[in-house]
């Protein structure tokens, strides 16, 4: 009895020993388990990163900055059908368990037992409260551990928050591939919709997601996807939540949703969103937080002026490269089986959606057999199109080339490699109201409109007339238009500037000067004024950075196309500069205002009406030129389009003003245009800056893209009258009514013989002297008498030397 009684008693020590390490252990386990368990309280006030959209200035989406494709919403704005179909499809006892369905466990464990043997994939118990535990604290790591701080965190999440605000942080946070983090993402990516507009079959394609997106991808697994779907719209049916009747209608409609997620239904804005968003990442206050703030965006952007944009510079741009030739096709094919899928992985550029590959079957002088990639289609080229192409290159069998279907036949269609940009702003805000940077984002994102810093050429030149204007000069002086020569130009030879046309008219006023881009005359007018002036003006206007150099008054200096628009807004807006933007303002997910443009107060806009007058903001921008100067530049820019450089605009009427510019070599072409309500700039170029071609001036590409824009922009924005200024003094001369300061209003020279003009090359200061004993003798220049014989040509945009 000792020994045994002995035995049992070590037994006992042994036994409470081990319950007690085991004990120690558990305690150890717990504690390391718990040390760095995440409070389930942070999520009473948890906001996950969501997307911020872009919108233009009609409410149009535009675009989505995220790193998380995510919209956030609200409990109270998800429609009960789709809470049902989660329910149905996740965990149908939700309102019912505290955290951990014991039975949903138990039937998951053994339904598992058949799928082990069937090699089918095994099913989690987890509650939704788990896998919002899982999802927002914890990691999706495999293990024991993970399992119960899962559900320890489950329970804590159950005791701190209610069931609406875990199921709203549940359909918030999940993953439903089409790369959409939440429903209302998903409900857009896949169906186009917002989630009020969800069926309920749509709903529950939804729901069948969270298991496995990519197992249920609807174009990679249709029949997964539909027969998921169908699974529950079932468990649905046997929830109560659908009849009989709806489950066999919903289960025989097709599964239809988009071939791949889109940002919005908008699409041409890119190069606009794209400068939005660098512009949006720059802004210390909200910048940092840009991809997953959840702000709301409301920018500058008039959609249909942006697609008229888009459409006027592509043809442009396509009219261009026709003039210049067919180039040949973009690769060759022997028609071997599969040539098909390789012509298909040449894509044409987004923007053009109908162009299509193709392979010319047969050649037979103007007779060109093609078949389609896509389609698998045969037809014939248009002959107007195969013999613009053979012109130039013979076309030949085999060739890969793209095609637009019209008419029964196919039009023969190139990407051309000439490149711009066209920008529009609303002269009196700044408010950029379309942008386009190139043919194609999709092709190079590069923006042309605020990234290419190319010479503007003699678009550059109504900046001289201002500073001018400024001064002592009025729309009426006089000045030489004669040859003139400058010592110590490039390699210490004379520079020379010229006209275009190589001829010379002798005393021109301001206004004629301008209107016909008179380079001698522009030098003659800058030498005068100072560079130093015009300079100092330009950088005061808008275009910083230029060097005082006789050379840039014909548009030597580098500016950005949108730079150079809003410089010349001051002239439609009565010597405003106004800084251009995009974003107009930006609210938090909160809807509260951290950003906005316009930042002018108003101290008496908040007052009751009381029949006084209403209160009057202030003008935007800084007044850099007089109004009368503003004025008088407007008048003389619309003698351009109507008798001058860009006449071929002269069919939109009165009242629209502008300048083209051509630069060295024709490398580049411009034109800015405006009326009072809006300024447009158009330029076209190369990147690499090499030539246009001979003949490519601003009067035959960008005039043209001008004139399709403003057909649309016009519509809106009626031209106007120029706003004349009250304190403007105004006088008809030759035939046109000019605006001048007070006391400087044009007197009748004395009538004088016209001096003879000049032959060959002058001296710069010869000529000066001449100029300078005349003015002593009181003699004045008059204008060319009415009754001179026109120039034999019409003069067309100088150039001179360099422009």
């Amino acid at each position: 009895m000792k020994i045994a009684e002995r035995w049992f008693v070590w037994a006992g020590m042994v036994l409470l020993g081990g319950i007690a390490l085991a004990g120690l252990v558990v305690a150890v386990y717990a504690a390391w388990l718990f040390h760095d368990l995440p409070d389930a309280s942070e999520l009473a006030d948890y906001r996950p990163p969501t997307a911020t959209r872009v919108y233009a200035g009609d409410g149009t989406l535009i675009g989505e900055f995220s790193d998380e494709r995510r919209i956030y919403v609200s409990y109270d704005q998800i429609p009960e059908t789709v809470i049902q179909a989660f329910l149905a499809a996740e965990d149908r006892n939700f309102f019912q368990h505290g955290g951990i369905d014991v039975g949903g466990i138990g039937r998951a464990s053994i339904k598992n037992v058949f799928n082990l043997v069937q090699g089918r994939r095994l099913e989690g118990g987890s509650t939704i409260t788990q896998q919002v535990a899982k999802n927002v604290l914890l990691t999706n790591e495999s293990s024991l551990n993970r399992k119960l701080k899962e559900a320890i965190l489950a329970n804590r999440l159950e005791a701190t928050l209610s069931k609406e605000q875990i199921l709203n942080l549940y359909l918030n946070e999940i993953f439903l591939g089409y790369r959409s983090f939440g429903i209302a993402s998903a409900a857009y990516n896949y169906f186009g919709k917002s989630l009020a507009q969800l069926t309920p079959d749509e709903a529950a394609f939804l729901a069948s997601l969270p298991k496995g997106p990519n197992n249920y991808h609807p174009k990679r697994h249709p029949g997964a996807a539909k027969g998921r779907r169908d699974w529950v719209l079932g468990e649905m049916e046997q929830s109560g939540w659908l009849t009989e009747a709806q489950l066999v209608e919903m289960r025989a409609r097709p599964l239809a949703t988009r071939d791949a997620p889109q940002r919005s239904e908008y699409k041409d804005a890119d190069f606009f969103v794209e400068e939005a968003r660098r512009q949006a990442a720059a802004n210390p206050d909200f910048g940092a937080q840009l991809r997953a703030g959840g702000f709301y965006m409301r920018t500058t952007l008039d959609p249909t002026l942006q697609t008229a944009a888009r459409q006027a510079l592509m043809q442009g741009l396509e009219n261009y490269d026709r003039r210049h030739g067919w180039r040949g096709g973009w690769g060759t094919t022997d028609f071997a089986e599969g040539w098909q899928a390789a012509a298909l992985k040449e894509q044409a550029p987004p923007e053009r959606r109908t162009w299509q590959a193709a392979a010319i079957e047969s050649v037979s002088g103007n007779t060109v057999r093609i078949r389609t990639a896509k389609d698998d289609e045969s037809g014939t080229l248009i002959a107007a199109d195969a013999a613009w192409a053979n012109a130039n290159k013979q076309l030949r069998r085999g060739e890969l080339i793209f095609v637009e279907k019209k008419n029964g036949q196919f039009a023969l269609k190139q990407l051309p490699r000439v490149n711009g940009a066209l920008v529009a702003i609303e002269p009196q805000s700044g408010r950029v109201l379309a942008m386009v940077g190139g043919y194609s984002y999709a092709l190079s994102s590069f923006n042309r409109a605020t990234q290419a810093r190319r010479q503007p050429g003699s678009a550059f030149k109504p900046f001289v007339y201002a500073t001018a204007l400024e001064g002592d000069f009025t729309p009426a002086s006089i000045v030489l238009d004669a040859p003139i020569s400058f010592a110590g130009g490039a390699n210490g030879q004379r520079w020379t500037p010229e006209n275009y046309s190589r001829e010379y008219y002798g005393p021109q006023s301001l206004r004629r000067g301008l209107e016909l881009s008179r380079n001698v005359m522009t030098v003659r007018l800058a030498d005068a004024v100072g560079m130093k002036k015009i300079v100092d003006q330009s950088a005061r206007m808008g275009i910083p950075g230029l060097q005082p150099n006789l050379s840039v008054s014909l548009g030597a200096g580098e500016v950005t196309p949108l730079e150079i628009t809003a410089a010349y807004s001051a002239f439609a807006n009565g010597g405003r500069r106004i800084t251009p933007y995009l974003i107009d303002y930006v609210q938090d997910r909160d809807g509260e205002t951290i950003f906005r443009a316009d930042n002018r107060s108003c101290r008496e806009c908040g007052r009751g009406f009381s029949g006084q007058e209403s209160p009057r903001l202030q003008p935007r921008g800084t007044q850099v030129i007089d109004p009368i100067t503003a004025y008088q530049m407007s008048s003389m820019l619309e003698g351009v389009v109507q008798r001058g450089t860009a006449a071929s605009a002269r069919g939109l009427g009165r009242w629209v003003g502008g300048k083209t510019g051509t630069t060295n070599e024709y490398r580049s072409a411009w034109f800015v245009g405006f009326t009072t309500d809006i300024v447009v700039g158009v330029f076209i170029g190369f990147d690499d800056n090499r030539s246009l071609g001979s003949g490519e001036t601003g009067a035959t590409t960008p005039v043209p893209i001008f004139n399709e824009f403003m057909q649309t922009a016009l519509k809106e924005r009626p031209a106007r009258p120029f706003v004349r200024p009250k304190n403007a003094v105004f006088r008809m001369v030759n035939g046109i009514e000019e605006a001048f300061r007070p006391g400087t209003e044009r007197q009748a020279p004395a009538p004088v013989q016209a001096p003879t003009q000049p032959v060959g090359p002058q001296n710069y200061y010869e000529v000066v002297r001449r100029e300078q004993e005349a003015a002593a003798s009181g003699a004045t220049a008059p204008p060319p008498p009415a009754a001179a014989p026109p120039p034999k040509k019409a003069p067309a945009e100088d150039l001179s030397g360099l422009y």
